[in-house]
């Protein structure tokens, strides 16, 4: 079966270029010109791939992101942000609200369907993880590919898939610093030249969910100018002699 996409944008001239170059890819596409519409679809077809404008008609895109993330059946249909807002806030906020990936207009149609391309893919890599000779388990930290949670001091955390794989990359060089291009290629599957603010997000997301204190990590470690590090104990006893000494 061809993957199927739905594309939520109330510029026809722009939706409908989209919708072309997409199915001239080999996808399935549908098409909405409005929030409510769009969400709509979303639930009853359960695409592989939502292209989401933000200025929509009737209900904005992060609004409708928020609403998809919120609702099990669709919130783990990446989503890929289409939109004339490029401040570094603008994406800050589509990220906030769920968003995989964010493309500013005007885009190239190449660098569209590379980031398509790049989110199914993810799609799929992920939940095969177990079944390579990855690290998954490091002291208090287990990772459960099938599920995207973690068993983190005997708590089970709930991540986002984009979470879940930037830890996963993370741990795979566990107590090595790795660089943002990195970080972009192997999470994201592209590389941008100054995409930056969109590791910095999903690490603050990941702080809040795995760190005592987020505003002073002590696992998910920046590295200034050099990228990020994952430092954890390996033991309970490590854990709390960290503690003692914090």
């Amino acid at each position: 079966m061809k993957p199927r996409i739905l594309v939520i944008d109330d510029d026809p001239a722009i939706a409908e270029l989209v919708a072309i170059n997409l199915e001239m890819a080999g996808y399935d596409v549908t098409q909405a010109t409005d929030g409510m519409k769009g969400q709509a679809l979303a639930v009853q077809l359960l695409p592989d791939l939502i292209l989401l404008d933000l200025m929509l008609p009737k209900v904005d895109g992060f609004t409708i992101c928020q609403r998809l993330r919120r609702d099990q059946r669709t919130a783990d249909i990446p989503v890929l942000m289409l939109t004339a807002l490029s401040q570094t806030r603008d994406k800050v906020e589509g990220f906030n609200a769920g968003a995989d990936d964010y493309l500013t207009k005007p885009f190239e149609l190449e660098e569209m369907l590379a980031r398509v391309r790049a989110l199914l893919r993810r799609t799929d890599r992920l939940p095969q993880a177990a079944k390579h000779s990855e690290i998954l388990s490091y002291g208090p930290l287990t990772l459960v590919p099938e599920r995207f949670e973690v068993l983190w001091l005997e708590k089970v955390i709930k991540l986002t898939r984009l979470e879940f794989e930037l830890l996963h990359c993370l741990l795979q060089r566990h107590g090595q610093t790795v660089s943002p291009s990195e970080i972009l290629q192997e999470v994201w599957g592209y590389d941008p030249n100054d995409d930056i603010e969109t590791i910095r997000v999903h690490v603050r997301h990941l702080r809040t969910k795995l760190e005592p204190d987020p505003r002073h990590p002590q696992f998910i470690k920046t590295v200034y100018g050099a990228g990020y590090c994952l430092e954890l104990p390996q033991t309970r006893a490590e854990l709390e002699e960290e503690e003692v000494v914090g």
